[in-house]
């Protein structure tokens, strides 16, 4: 029988010490058991346990199933790969905590209570969870290690290390669990987003394909909308999302679908739609409140900033993510509010020192403020030291390539800011941020074409650097007439006329490649067929659950 479900989750007592996930080298040898899901394993090991006996009443077949309770609600989306709200996440860390103070050898639910601390921890923006997360998932490979079948605890790790953003290690995690188990599906979320985070897109393009063949529905067509967005491919990832939110059924998997929707509005430049998807998504599930920060950064496109400042102060009170304090004292400052932006310019600096502490990299967040607002070559010290560790994703290189440039290093950086958009992200602030490099370096032709770019994608893609971009492009000017200057030559000056027959010169060769037929473009991976679902909802109708 489960047990009463508590509020407050609290770690259950431990004489581990507090280790950070790379510390923790994963375990070189093959592995010859066999992996038992870590949520059906916990479940197993409680009925085997207690050897509870279900006496079935005669009239059982007229009754109605029972209602699943928050426990279970929380064990099935986890059996899905979907994500469970937040009331059935406490539920599920209470019961588990009760579980394993009266049955401390059971390896599974150690792994389970683990993995649930690390959820918790990441949509809490809590690292103190993080460490509670180790010392479960300690606990759970002390009394399994994983050669011996407990890769539930390795995965749990590799989530870990990912929550950390210490990338290299959730990939070490992950591929140690895949050489020995391929086949296990709960594996790939944790490749793809560590390969993501060190800009490996062809590596998480695999992982995302593969995780599609082993696990149909919604989860699966999230991850390929993420992966098609990475590669440019913007109507792809917007159908594929659309299918993900038709498909997802529990309230806090629609919820996320309907963000991801709300995402790709807002990269588009459609605040309207983006806050119309955000909405919907707070609708279904009211403790969604990453979708009540992207709620106020479509309101700031719209210039509807009373209300996006509102809905920015409840966020990131609930939510204190180092990104969301940034977005808030950004549009302080660009409402003139000095006073309220050095608050929060404040309060970052406080959450970043934390997270330092509680071992969360937040290094990209920490360049991009340093670079605008504090010291560009400390910025340019934390990107390097990133990139030095592999760490070379797109954001990465944009903000190594604007901290650059801002320390005075256009010339080094441009070659950062080139990459960042060749990766086929469409985000506007990285075409600005070449542009704005390319200007100071005198190639205003490629400059204007990218900060037309810029504002043609998302008009309102920051409230301070969108209005810069403007201003960087205006100063520009337009081309001059004919052309710009590296296509259109200049007209020859004038010379007297040639007293004589001038020599016929030699036809020039063709250059080299000149007349061949373009390469073919390589196929792209076709999206995970979906699972069964319920009808499509409009964007805005709230979705009961199941």
């Amino acid at each position: 029988m489960d047990a009463k479900p508590q509020q407050n989750p609290e770690p259950p007592p431990s004489t581990l010490p507090p280790q950070g996930a790379t510390s923790v080298p994963p375990p070189p040898a093959p592995m010859r058991t066999t992996l038992r899901r870590a949520a059906f394993g916990a479940i197993a090991g409680a009925v085997l346990v207690t050897g509870a006996v279900i006496v079935v009443p005669d009239d059982a077949e007229d009754a109605a199933p029972p209602v699943p309770g928050p426990v279970a609600r929380a064990e099935a989306a986890a059996a899905a790969g979907s994500p469970a709200s937040l009331s059935d996440l406490t539920a599920l860390i209470g019961d588990r905590q009760k579980w394993v103070e009266t049955h401390p050898s059971d390896a599974p639910s150690w792994a389970v209570l683990g993995t649930a601390y690390v959820e918790w921890g990441r949509r809490s923006a809590d690292a103190a969870y993080y460490t509670r997360a180790e010392q479960a998932l300690q606990r759970s490979l002390a009394a399994q290690p994983g050669e011996r079948g407990n890769v539930e605890a390795w995965v749990g790790l590799g989530a870990l290390a990912n929550a950390r953003n210490d990338f290299l290690a959730a990939k070490k995690w992950g591929e140690t669990v895949r050489t020995r188990q391929p086949k296990d599906w709960t594996v790939y979320p944790v490749l793809i987003d560590a390969y993501n985070g060190l800009g490996d897109y062809a590596a998480a393009g695999k992982a995302t394909e593969k995780f599609g063949t082993l696990r149909k529905g919604a989860p699966a067509l999230a991850r390929t909308s993420d992966m098609y967005r990475n590669q440019g491919w913007r109507e792809d990832a917007l159908a594929t999302a659309q299918e993900a939110a038709d498909h997802a059924a529990a309230p806090a998997g629609k919820a996320a679908a309907l963000h991801r929707l709300g995402d790709l509005a807002g990269e588009r430049g459609e605040p309207a739609e983006a806050l119309a998807q955000y909405d919907a998504a707070l609708r279904t599930d009211r403790g969604d409140l990453s979708s009540l920060a992207g709620r106020a950064r479509a309101l700031a496109a719209l210039d509807r900033t009373d209300e996006a400042l509102a809905d920015y102060r409840t966020v990131t009170t609930k939510l204190p993510r180092p990104e969301y304090v940034l977005e808030l004292a950004e549009l302080y400052e660009s409402l003139g509010l000095d006073g309220d932006a050095r608050t929060q310019y404040a309060t970052l600096r406080d959450l970043l020192t934390r997270a330092r502490t509680a071992g969360v990299n937040e290094s990209l967040t920490e360049a991009r403020f340093e670079a605008d607002h504090g010291d560009p070559e400390a910025a340019v010290e934390l990107m390097r030291t990133e990139w030095a560790a592999q760490r070379r994703s797109a954001a990465v290189s944009d903000t190594l390539a604007w901290s650059l440039h801002r320390a005075g290093r256009s010339e080094e950086g441009v070659q950062y800011a080139e990459r960042a958009v060749e990766t086929g992200v469409r985000d506007a602030s990285y075409a600005y941020h070449l542009g704005v490099i390319e200007s100071s370096l005198g190639q205003d032709g490629p400059a204007r074409g990218h900060l037309e770019d810029a504002l043609r994608t998302d008009p309102g893609f920051s409230p301070l650097a969108a209005p810069l971009a403007q201003e960087a492009l205006d100063a520009l000017g337009e081309p001059a007439a004919g052309g710009p200057a590296a296509v259109q030559p200049q007209a020859p000056s004038a010379v007297p006329e040639p007293t004589q027959e001038p020599t016929q010169e030699p036809a020039k060769k063709p250059e080299k490649g000149a007349g061949k037929e373009p390469a073919p473009e390589t196929g792209k991976p076709s999206a995970p067929e979906p699972a069964p679902s319920a009808p499509r909802a409009e964007p805005g109708a709230a979705t009961a659950a199941p």
